[in-house]
């Protein structure tokens, strides 16, 4: 009796979760193309500016911030996808259980499609931290003989 109940209470708590999940995907996927749009601002105009400032310390201060911005959106939204993606499966494979299979269609689609988003906003920071992380560099490269 005590075990059902603690399961009843840890299946509620965890399907409490796919509402904010899916709404942190989303943000994410927000939030991937704007820092998509500040990387193009970057590469053609600031770090251009940034160079011409001279300014080493504040470059590199810059550069630490932006590059942990890209690297939390690489690795956050695929977890959030993958939790996502769990979450749902569980009800739908016990709709299954019970002969609803119009439940798991739509349990699987959610799914599905939280696995897609988190994996849009994770390859986007991922792609956005590489080109940064290399954009800053040779911008660094450049202001070291100045230093």
């Amino acid at each position: 009796m005590i075990d059902n109940l603690s399961y009843a209470w840890l299946h509620d708590a965890v399907s409490w979760l796919l509402t904010p999940s899916l709404v942190a995907l989303l943000a994410g996927c927000a939030i991937a193309l704007i820092e998509a749009g500040i990387a193009v601002g970057e590469r053609f105009h600031g770090l251009a500016r940034l160079r011409a400032a001279g300014n080493v310390e504040h470059v590199q201060k810059l550069a630490r911030h932006r590059l942990e911005r890209a690297d939390l959106l690489a690795r956050i939204p695929p977890m959030l996808g993958l939790m996502a993606t769990i979450i749902p499966l569980g009800p739908g494979l016990a709709a299954l259980g019970e002969g609803d299979p119009a439940k798991l269609a739509s349990a699987v689609t959610v799914a599905f499609d939280a696995t897609v988003l988190g994996l849009i906003a994770g390859i986007a920071g991922l792609a956005i931290g590489k080109l940064r992380r290399r954009w800053y560099e040779e911008t660094l490269d450049a202001m070291e003989p100045l230093a």
